[in-house]
């Protein structure tokens, strides 16, 4: 995989953050990284952690600073930065962002720019409205070219019935898949 390229973006999903980072290590061994944090991601706290601290870790772990901006993130697609650009969480609202093609965050930015090439996005899901209010949205990205997304299944069929996570542990894996085209199945865990 050695010179292969990968956007990693992040959306406000805070308590999924550990995962994503613990993946983004394995993946920086593989990958060159780059890190993408929308708006409110980068620039919130939450229970979870505070945000210069997750900036942190991920600039330690790609090497490179963060895209936060629209700005630097329209030249995702122009510079051809990315052959695979992965939305790790992606959130509700960034689903229905990117289901309307509403450009108005970092990472909208950077799935839009990086799509002008025609190379994939992979959606790695966490939202608490999944099988409600999201359910929409994820069925049309499911059907829309160059979209490609994570596994994923409940997280907590009792607590939170309506929510779905990816198995953010199969990031690689997918975006590979995508690479060569293919939606990994099955799709729900």
């Amino acid at each position: 995989m050695e010179g292969r390229r990968m956007g990693l973006a992040l959306c406000g999903s805070y308590c999924t953050y550990e995962k994503v980072l613990a993946e983004a290590e394995k993946l920086a061994k593989d990958w060159e990284l780059t890190a993408i944090m929308s708006e409110t991601a980068s620039g919130t706290d939450s229970r979870f952690g505070k945000a210069e601290d997750f900036i942190a870790r991920l600039e330690e772990i790609t090497g490179r600073p963060v895209m936060n901006t629209i700005t630097q993130a329209e030249r995702v697609g122009p510079e051809r930065l990315f052959d695979v650009l992965v939305i790790a969480p992606c959130t509700g609202a960034t689903l229905a962002r990117l289901a309307v093609g509403l450009t108005d965050t970092a990472v909208t930015m950077a799935a839009k720019s990086h799509l002008r090439n025609g190379r994939p996005v992979v959606v790695a899901l966490s939202t608490n409205d999944a099988l409600s209010g999201s359910a929409e949205s994820i069925a049309s990205l499911l059907g829309r070219k160059n979209y490609y997304f994570v596994p994923f299944g409940q997280d907590d069929p009792d607590g939170k019935p309506c929510s779905l996570q990816a198995d953010f542990g199969r990031i690689n894996e997918t975006a590979l898949a995508a690479l060569e085209g293919r939606q990994l199945q099955p799709l729900l865990r």
